[in-house]
């Protein structure tokens, strides 16, 4: 057998060499270096807001009307408030008719004349408080295209329409109610002041 050209203990002449380990530096936290905002600049100045403040007449009287409808200028109220009239005439004048084809006599004596104004005013309120149980406005209004709303521009409830007929009967009976919107700022009679309410203009649908 041929022998081993190597010895078994063979003395190695290489050198290992660690592996190299990665340098390792401890990092440092970072910190901001830019510069701090000033206090107050993350928020932007506002002008507050200016209290409410009721809205003047030209005479600094507080206004009672707060919506921008205009209120019906008193000629035209006028117009309305005639064709209505007309049509309490046209119910009297029918009730007398069926009172005299009946054989009623038509006696102008102080009794008779207390009955039939009783029943004129009478005609004239039923004619005005069916509208306002109806929550409609009379044939006047709609014949010169009123319409009724609130002060705030709201439409009317129950009760804002009898508040209105108790106020018209009040100044149809005093008359001083229906002058006071001659001298009013806004133009507003005595059942307008009473009921909240007003007539203006109806737009068109």
């Amino acid at each position: 057998m041929q022998a081993s050209l190597f010895p078994d203990k063979l003395t190695s002449t290489v050198i290992p060499i660690a592996p190299a380990r990665p340098k390792t530096t401890a990092r440092k936290p970072r910190t901001k270096t830019g510069t701090r905002a000033p206090e107050g600049q993350g928020t932007l100045e506002f002008l507050e807001a200016a209290p409410s403040k009721p809205r003047t007449l030209g005479t600094t009287v507080e206004a009672r009307i707060y919506c921008d409808a205009p209120v019906a200028n008193p000629l035209h109220r006028a117009i309305a408030a005639a064709l209505d009239w007309a049509m309490v005439l046209i119910a009297y004048g029918c009730f007398l008719l069926a009172f005299r084809l009946l054989g009623g006599q038509v006696v102008l004596n102080k009794t008779n004349l207390l009955v039939f104004g009783a029943a004129l005013l009478l005609i004239g309120f039923t004619y005005g408080v069916l509208p306002a149980l109806a929550g409609t406005e009379s044939p006047g209004m709609r014949w010169t295209r009123l319409r009724l709303t609130t002060f705030d521009g709201l439409p009317l409830e129950p009760r804002h329409r009898l508040l209105r007929m108790l106020g018209s009967c009040l100044s149809v009976c005093t008359a001083v109610g229906l002058l006071w919107s001659l001298v009013d700022e806004e133009s507003l009679a005595w059942q307008d002041h009473i009921s909240g309410t007003f007539p203006t203009l109806a737009m068109d649908r």
